[in-house]
């Protein structure tokens, strides 16, 4: 994902994606959401919307549309599209660390299994921001926004066409290798890395640096967290108070609104690593409690963590978006609570069809 960034790859992906949709505003944000969805369910989400940003805003300027009307849509959709992928946001790729570190390393979840309900939630999402979320949006410009800032954050190098290629084909090669289960989804991702190292895509610098080491950490504490729970009897604990809150025998449909909600309210106010890491414990658990199969739980605990759109702090799409769009915290508050809603109706209705408890 980084090496995409630091060649430009992405950049001209992104550009001339969105120019194909022109430039009115309904179609413009139809062709940004899809395209930020596409690129952040194999890109990292904070990277995608970094990129899209400055392209977002000379396009707006173009058109003489407010940079706030395009904005958060952007970081919505990054935000949609991570949950139609394994790698797409890490939530995803913490329930297989859960599983694998309750025993259950057999029920990971693959590749493009999330897609089940990832796609009908991104699709949802446009469908939202197109005919509702569009007239809760502001009309404020950015003209005190310093674009050269966004550019630098980003870091893009003017490189060779040909690093591009290469890029292109590593990124290419890693998700189908990922998709087929042809060697572990680690060691895939390792080569690719390695790869665009040699290549010279990316410098070993470049390399070390787009390493998210809070979330590395997070996923190795997180190992040791769900061992002291199941070890001390606090996961059951905590299963059995929510357990006898919904009854001996929850209603499924109650249980996957229920346990989204939390998780859901509480990443609105903390990082979707960290709140997916502290909760997938508490799932497997709740699972076990109830003798429910843990995929559906995960599932809806993981969902809800990557659908937090109500305040500017819970992902790093939204707090990115919030200079350039010039947004209040009420403006998240009144476009991203329907969008959460929307997003519990859809994880409550396809969640049990898909992964039955």
């Amino acid at each position: 994902g980084a090496a995409m960034f630091y060649t430009g790859l992405a950049q001209d992906i992104g550009g001339q994606i969105v120019k194909l949709f022109g430039t009115g505003e309904i179609k413009l944000m139809v062709g940004i959401m899809v395209i930020a969805a596409v690129m952040s369910a194999f890109l990292s989400n904070t990277g995608t919307t970094a990129c899209l940003i400055p392209v977002v805003i000379g396009i707006c300027k173009e058109a003489h549309i407010p940079v706030s009307r395009e904005m958060m849509p952007l970081a919505f959709a990054a935000g949609l599209g991570g949950t139609c992928t394994l790698i797409g946001t890490p939530p995803n790729i913490i329930a297989n660390v859960a599983l694998k570190a309750a025993g259950m390393g057999d029920l990971q979840f693959g590749f493009f299994e999330y897609a089940w309900i990832g796609v009908p939630i991104t699709v949802a999402g446009i469908l939202y921001m197109v005919f509702i979320g569009r007239h809760l949006l502001p009309k404020t410009d950015a003209d005190d926004f310093n674009v050269d800032e966004v550019e630098q954050e980003i870091e893009a190098n003017e490189t060779s066409k040909t690093k591009k290629i290469i890029c292109g084909m590593i990124m290419l090669g890693v998700i189908i290798t990922m998709a087929t289960g042809f060697v572990p989804l680690e060691i895939a991702a390792v080569i690719g890395a390695l790869l665009c190292v040699i290549t010279g895509c990316l410098s070993e610098r470049q390399a070390y640096d787009s390493i998210d080491w809070v979330t590395i950490f997070l996923f190795a504490g997180m190992l040791s967290v769900a061992t002291a729970m199941e070890k001390t009897g606090a996961g059951k604990m905590i299963a059995d108070t929510v357990v006898n809150m919904m009854g001996e025998n929850p209603n499924p449909y109650v249980l996957t609104a229920v346990l989204f909600l939390i998780s859901n309210v509480l990443t609105q106010f903390m990082s979707n690593t960290a709140s997916a890491a502290l909760l997938a414990p508490i799932g497997i658990s709740i699972a076990q409690s109830i003798g429910a199969d843990p995929k559906p739980v995960l599932m809806a605990l993981g969902i809800a963590a990557s659908m937090a759109f109500a305040t500017p702090m819970a992902t790093p799409p939204n707090t990115l978006v919030l200079g350039p769009g010039g947004f209040s915290f009420n403006d998240y508050a009144k476009v991203g609570v329907p969008m959460c809603l929307i997003s519990l109706v859809a994880s409550v209705i396809i969640i049990p069809i898909f992964w039955p408890f």
